[in-house]
């Protein structure tokens, strides 16, 4: 009698959510059910999950620059060529996160994914196209001038980064179990932060921030004729046992019948990367914010930089960012329009926030931190943001003003897309709109704060040596 006594007392104490949980397994959501091609031509909408980086699913002011914007024009013109009056389709593009492709595909949220990449599907019960590309190899890639690899061997104890989703994970694990055997350190995955994509984390390496990483190989040639600092390394291949394809669910055989049809007489526009080419050679691209001579330039600002994050609840990286962007933590800088000093603010910005005198570097690090709260507090202060975001959306403010952005994320919402996140949701309307300047910009200075963010212990401890000695 005790027991039962006892379950039924710790029972009660338990909070009434948890109460809930004790009479059984939660409800699962049933997925819904599977359109295939007729209900699809019904409903007068193929729904595609695209990948949502830029290489994948890009757009620039109507311009394509994603690999699959082609591939899927093209589809959608296949379906409607003899396509009778009310059976015409029109694509509607749903951009997600790599790793939640599969999963949206499963839960019925779209019909159709194009990743535009290698794509993991082991276990997930999902049907494939026919191979877009066969046997694509994952190879190496690093930056010219820094040590080349002729072995796997020689990178065991090296770190490389990867994007979330890659699949280079699983074959560095196999490659791991290889060096383990030979009592050699591992090759070190550094999973990067989900604000990057693939293109991203190339230019990144490009800049000497990540020291090298792993990319299929069309992939990796293609971003090479804009990052001409990249090193391919095509004899480092650590699988090429994948294949590209688009992906379905099982129960939709006509819509599988008709895209392999499509798939077999497709053949590429030769000229389908001018535009890409065209818009990224002009683009600015990071270069590393902790070479010698930075980090001694970042050291001479970062007491003023403490002082005025602190005031304003920001991290101090995330200040020394903006000024790196900015400036390259030049206090003397001159820009356009009257944009002055280390954060290129404007006389009329930091009157806004009551500064004046921007010249002095405590002042204009004061107004830029005042006008970056300002912006925070009026614009982007819904708990429904995290972090990460919020600071995008402030930063995009900063570049291109609030009011401006806010009607993008309105925008953003009556497409169907999270009006809550900037990178790769809200920043494809800005694409579209205003083209690459503001992506670029909030792009670069997350780049650089996540460059530092690595490098915290080492930046702060050198503070800390610093005021010691002194």
């Amino acid at each position: 009698m005790l027991r039962p006594l006892l379950v039924l007392c710790l029972a009660l104490l338990l909070p009434m959510s948890a109460v809930a949980r004790l009479a059984g397994p939660p409800e699962v959501a049933r997925p819904a059910a599977a359109r295939d091609l007729a209900s699809i031509r019904g409903s007068g909408e193929l729904r595609v999950l695209v990948n949502q980086s830029r290489n994948s699913s890009g757009e620039i002011k109507g311009q394509s620059i994603g690999v699959e914007y082609h591939r899927l024009r093209a589809f959608e013109q296949y379906l409607n060529r003899d396509a009778g009056e009310g059976r015409r389709v029109r694509l509607k593009l749903i951009p997600k996160a790599k790793d939640q492709l599969v999963g949206a595909l499963q839960r019925g949220e779209g019909d159709l994914v194009a990743p535009g990449e290698l794509l993991d599907t082991r276990g997930s019960h999902i049907s494939a196209s026919a191979a877009i590309r066969r046997n694509v190899p994952v190879i190496i890639v690093g930056r010219k001038g820094d040590r080349r690899y002729q072995r796997f061997e020689q990178m065991a104890g090296r770190s490389l980064a990867l994007p979330t989703g890659s699949v280079a994970g699983e074959a560095i694990r196999l490659i791991n179990q290889e060096l383990q055997l030979r009592k050699l350190a591992p090759i070190i995955i550094e999973w990067v932060d989900p604000t990057l994509a693939i293109e991203d984390v190339l230019e990144m390496v490009q800049a000497g921030i990540f020291s090298m990483t792993a990319v299929e190989q069309p992939i990796a040639e293609r971003w090479a004729k804009v990052m001409p600092r990249l090193r391919l390394e095509p004899a480092l291949v650590l699988t090429r046992k994948g294949d590209m394809r688009w992906y379905l669910r099982r129960d939709t055989p006509m819509l599988g019948s008709a895209i392999d049809r499509f798939l077999a007489g497709y053949r590429a526009p030769s000229d389908q990367d001018a535009a890409f080419q065209r818009v990224y050679r002009r683009l600015y691209k990071v270069h590393s914010p902790l070479g010698r001579a930075e980090r001694q330039r970042l050291e001479k600002v970062r007491p003023v930089l403490q002082r005025y994050a602190q005031l304003h609840d920001f991290d101090w990286l995330a200040l020394a960012a903006v000024a790196f962007k900015e400036s390259t933590l030049n206090p003397a800088a001159r820009g356009a329009g009257g944009a002055t000093g280390l954060m290129q603010i404007t006389p009329a910005a930091a009157r806004s926030v009551g500064v004046s005198n921007i010249g002095v570097l405590e002042n204009n690090v004061q107004a830029s931190a005042k006008y970056l709260a300002m912006i925070r507090r009026n614009f982007f202060n819904s708990p429904q943001l995290n972090e990460r975001e919020r600071m995008a959306f402030v930063l995009a403010g900063y570049n291109m003003g609030p009011q401006r952005v806010q009607s993008m994320r309105a925008e953003a919402r009556r497409r169907g897309l999270n009006p809550n996140q900037w990178f790769f949701q809200v920043e494809r309307i800005a694409m579209e709109q205003v083209g690459m300047g503001v992506v670029s910009y909030v792009n670069a200075v997350n780049k650089y704060y996540l460059a530092y963010d690595r490098e915290r212990y080492g930046l702060e401890a050198q503070s800390l040596s610093f005021n010691t000695r002194k």
